[in-house]
């Protein structure tokens, strides 16, 4: 089978399982003609073309509410992106997936919001981050995330002032590419490790 649907195990009936599987192989650019093969293979259930765009507008909706959501107190924000191949009209291209998570005053995170964007330039990571504010985002003390040049000018323009600090993981992958001999690079992420380790101690 050329497509497995990630969200959806084998044997499982449930219509929300049925429906996400059906959303996700859409949005990676599976035709409708092609999903509704999959689906009658997975379940012995025939599904149309029409059902499969019926159900994947059904997903936009919900998380069109979802996004909608008020966001609250959050103290810490943890900002990434990452590159995916998305449906745009008739036809599939890489696109940016701007991601925010939370970190409450309770401790809890959230998954605050995720955006399809062209690129990770900085009008685009200034338009997500307004969208945050504008859905009551207060209470922020820090944000964390890699030093792309887009997202550093936005933070800066939406929030002076909030401590930023660099996500590690970004970071040791940054050093790794500095180490010229591949066998070596073990020993240098250990040693980045102790570092970070060393300093959440104190």
């Amino acid at each position: 089978m050329e497509f497995y649907p990630s969200c959806i195990e084998k044997g499982m009936r449930s219509e929300r399982a049925l429906k996400l599987a059906i959303a996700e192989m859409y949005v990676k650019g599976v035709s409708t003609r092609r999903v509704s093969d999959i689906v009658e293979f997975l379940c012995g259930t025939e599904v149309s073309s029409s059902q499969v765009s019926r159900l994947a507008k059904e997903l936009d909706e919900e998380i069109t509410s979802w996004k909608a959501q008020p966001v609250g107190q959050i103290q810490y924000l943890v900002l990434d992106a990452t590159y995916e191949s998305v449906r745009v009209g008739s036809h599939v291209v890489k696109q940016a997936l701007l991601v925010a998570i939370g970190v409450d005053y309770s401790g809890n995170r959230h998954i605050l919001d995720a955006e399809v964007a062209n690129s990770e330039a900085e009008v685009n990571w200034r338009s997500f981050l307004e969208g945050l504010v504008r859905r009551g985002m207060h209470g922020l003390r820090m944000i964390t995330s890699d030093d792309h040049s887009g997202l550093r000018a936005a933070i800066d323009a939406v929030f002076p002032g909030i401590l930023w600090q660099r996500c590690q993981f970004h970071l040791q992958q940054n050093a790794h590419s500095y180490v010229t001999k591949k066998d070596e690079i073990p020993l240098i992420a250990a040693d980045i490790r102790k570092v970070f380790n060393r300093n959440m101690s104190r």
